[in-house]
């Protein structure tokens, strides 16, 4: 039975993808940070699927408890075939106005905590010889986003860390890939005036959002044995916005 870690998961692509993945064979650890409850119905989508999994919190802006996610897993479960960095915040502002602390937050969750993750879990699977990672960046982290100097930075070096790390780790068989997702359908995006959304969706060439299922089918693949070929790859999910 292969054991997949998901970070994120209470939130909506985090949700989706846990779904996507969800089967016979699969265990997976579904990381939060602090909407239990949300974490909890996660699981139970997860095991409506057929599949097998647990809630694990975690705060991703302590190291420890980064290193202490990996290792618990390997320990309850004696391998670890996957890791999806999918948990993000945002503390937008214009560059100029930018609090130091909200810059180094998101730099810290975004970015640093995935370090910790895929390093921890990278001497895991060079071991196995066998393992892939996926990280969901963002369209901001490929062409910047006036506001989110620090989410944009943060997704950027998450690009040039999988392609990185991909190289690092390919010859004993770990793979590692990106995800790059536009606007997603989410309450956020909702939450949106209306005269936003039409400015967004003007610069979208398929005149919509994105579905969480879409980034999470892409997930999927590229953690399957169908992407084994596949590694040092970042995939723009954007209805054409990346072009």
């Amino acid at each position: 039975m292969k054991t997949i870690i998901i970070t994120g998961a209470s939130g909506f692509i985090g949700r989706a993808i846990a779904v996507a993945l969800a089967d016979e064979e699969t265990f997976l650890v579904l990381h939060y940070g602090g909407d239990q409850e949300r974490a909890e119905e996660t699981l139970k989508l997860v095991e409506e699927q057929g599949g097998q999994g647990e809630i694990y919190q975690a705060d991703l802006t302590d190291t420890e408890a980064c290193r202490a996610l990996i290792q618990d897993t390997k320990e309850k479960h004696g391998q670890l075939d996957g890791l999806v960095n999918n948990a993000g915040v945002n503390r937008d502002a214009l560059a100029v106005r930018m609090k130091e602390e909200d810059y180094d937050f998101v730099i810290q969750v975004n970015q640093k905590a995935p370090f910790i993750l895929m390093q921890e879990a990278g001497k895991i699977m060079m071991r196995q010889r066998s393992g892939s990672i996926v990280n969901i960046s963002s369209i901001v982290g490929l062409k910047g986003n006036p506001g989110q100097i620090n989410y944009a930075a943060a997704k950027a070096a998450l690009i040039a860390m999988s392609k990185t790390l991909a190289m690092e780790l390919g010859s004993r068989g770990v793979r590692v890939n990106c995800i790059a997702p536009g606007f997603i359908e989410t309450p956020m995006t909702a939450a949106l005036s209306e005269k936003i959304q039409k400015q967004i969706l003007k610069e979208i060439p398929l005149r919509r959002y994105g579905q969480p299922e879409e980034v999470a089918n892409l997930a999927k693949f590229l953690m399957s044995d169908d992407a084994k070929y596949i590694t040092g790859q970042t995939y723009s999910i954007d209805g054409g916005m990346n072009r």
